[in-house]
């Protein structure tokens, strides 16, 4: 028969997570926590997950959360151990990511008066969080408040933080678990005023530059669509990132591989008189430089909760959903002529080519590595890619428009990226492979430490020694402080692996990438780790020969 804690308060916070649709909660061990822990793992609508490592827990959970677009939550003990969330709980807050943050702790008496694992837990994570919720003795304030937070979470889609003083005795168990009614969460994404939005189409209809960026976006058919349609109006352009989940043969998709060489003279042709943007952050530091310098006279952001002033001349904020927007904006706009989309299609032409000349004649290197690697993902996978060098390689590339990509985008940290892959794996129906460099994932690498790794899970680690992107941009190479920047190393994953239980390969040429990549999606009984080791010393070299071959 399952057992349910006994203290009030525990039972109160599985009913209320069950009450939101909390049905993923990843637990890490403690003592403090064990009421949560008990009724976690018995009750019969939760999934429970168990990983030691706080910081990777969080991460997983998040990786979870970023598949479902549900609320995750993960529980830990009193002490330092909910400082670790904090790295995944800023990644939240950043991507829109609804994680449920519940933290055990001593009561008010015991704080400050020198008992172990006691820190100050209340508000702890202030300036990256939607609602701080300290729970006391009167239960229909603390029903209120979690009521609240939960709220704040699935309409705002991000972080919450409830924290729960236990006093002893801690495992306490009864047969009953409180049942609370499921919450009705009103739907805040509303139509827009249509004789207000008129206004905004009679300058969009105006217009002939019109410019659509889209940074992070889940996959969405609707969305797609909509962008399909708005390709057809040769005053509009679309430019694209690798974890846009969009595709079109007219959208421009390797934005940097397409601006870098231009002059200022291009540059000012291209600049757009409307900036339409949505999605989540950009990855693109040249279209930041670009749209900073050469600013559009309208910037109009579309998005349910908050707008960055990215390009420092935003206009506009729309607060509804994109696909919200698209679907009244239609009607009101109509298509004119011009050749500014064909004018950005010319230079994507050209790119394209010198692009795949270059590639034919390179040597081996991150680039030809990136080429081959990113052409061998089986169709219909999740890609998970790491930050730093990686996100950035991606976007030189066409992806394969099956594909459903994803990034911790919202913070740029290579802290979690490996955790989050393997919890997105942990939770989606399709092959998971995920590309990261040397340095996320030995910094990640108690990500390995866990029992929910899938056996059709791929690492691909492309190791050139530590930091190699410190080489390329400016500033690391002409300093005496390189090897401060780079972090080299020396090490590898081959040990790591056999100590958590997966299969391991490495290759050190292009040859030996290729064959290796024939067979390493198969079906296997362990997860797989193919680790690549390129040249650090001449990464940087052909990158910036590969820029300077594409004017």
């Amino acid at each position: 028969m399952p057992q349910f804690p006994k203290n009030e308060l525990a039972q109160l916070v599985i009913a209320s997570c069950v009450a939101n649709t909390v049905d993923q909660v990843v637990i890490s061990p403690g003592s403090r926590n064990a009421p949560l822990t008990i009724g976690f793992a018995n009750h019969p609508d939760i999934k429970a997950y168990s990983i030691v490592d706080e910081r990777s827990a969080a991460f997983f959970a998040l990786g979870i959360a970023q598949q479902t677009q549900k609320p995750v939550a993960v529980v830990c003990t009193s002490g330092s151990a909910l400082l670790n969330y904090y790295p995944a709980i800023s990644e939240a807050f950043y991507s829109h990511i609804p994680l449920i943050v519940i933290s055990a702790d001593r009561p008010k008496n015991m704080i400050d008066i020198g008992d172990g694992q006691t820190i100050r837990q209340e508000n702890v994570f202030g300036n990256h969080i939607l609602s701080s919720v300290n729970l006391g003795i009167d239960s229909k304030e603390n029903q209120n408040k979690l009521k609240e937070a939960f709220k704040k979470s699935i309409q705002q889609r991000g972080p919450i933080h409830i924290n729960v003083p236990f006093d002893e005795p801690l495992y306490e168990v009864v047969d009953a678990m409180m049942k609370i009614e499921p919450s009705e969460i009103e739907n805040i994404d509303i139509p827009l005023d249509v004789d207000e939005l008129q206004k905004f189409a009679n300058i969009w209809n105006a217009s002939s530059k019109k410019m659509v960026l889209l940074g992070t976006s889940f996959p969405d058919e609707l969305l797609q669509v909509q962008l399909n349609k708005i390709i057809k109006d040769d005053s509009v352009i679309v430019l694209t990132e690798s974890t846009s989940n969009v595709h079109h043969v007219n959208f421009i998709n390797g934005i940097d591989k397409i601006i870098f060489t231009l002059d200022d003279e291009a540059l000012a042709e291209l600049k757009p008189e409307i900036l339409l943007t949505f999605g989540g952050m950009i990855v693109s530091k040249k279209v930041k430089q670009f749209l900073r310098k050469y600013q559009p006279k309208h910037h109009w952001h579309v998005d349910l909760h908050r707008a960055f002033d990215t390009f420092f001349c935003l206009s506009n904020h729309f607060k509804v959903s994109p696909q919200l927007f698209f679907s009244q904006f239609f009607f009101l706009t109509e298509d004119r002529e011009s050749d500014y989309q064909s004018k950005w299609l010319n230079i994507k032409k050209a790119r394209t080519n010198a692009h795949q000349k270059f590639l034919d004649a390179c040597d081996y290197s991150d680039l030809t590595v990136f080429e081959s690697v990113l052409n061998s993902v089986p169709d219909h996978s999740q890609l998970q890619l790491s930050n730093s060098s990686i996100i950035r390689y991606s976007q030189l590339f066409d992806l394969n428009p099956t594909l459903k990509v994803f990034c911790n985008r919202g913070t740029s940290g290579i802290d979690g990226s490996t955790s989050t892959a393997i919890g997105a794996a942990s939770i989606s129906g399709n092959k998971t492979v995920f590309i990261t460099g040397d340095i996320s994932f030995f910094y990640d690498s108690n990500a390995l430490w866990n029992q929910h790794i899938k056996s059709d899970f791929r690492i691909i680690i492309i190791n050139n020694n530590g930091g190699g992107i410190f080489k390329f941009i400016p500033g690391p190479k002409e300093t005496n402080a390189l090897s401060y920047f780079e972090t080299p190393h020396g090490l590898t994953a081959k040990h790591l692996a056999k100590m958590y239980g997966l299969e391991y390969i490495n290759a050190s040429n292009i040859e030996e990438v290729e064959i290796t990549l024939k067979n390493f999606y198969q079906d296997s009984e362990k997860p797989k780790i193919l680790e690549i080791f390129t040249s650090s010393s001449q990464n940087d070299l052909i990158l910036k020969s590969y820029f300077k071959t594409l004017k």
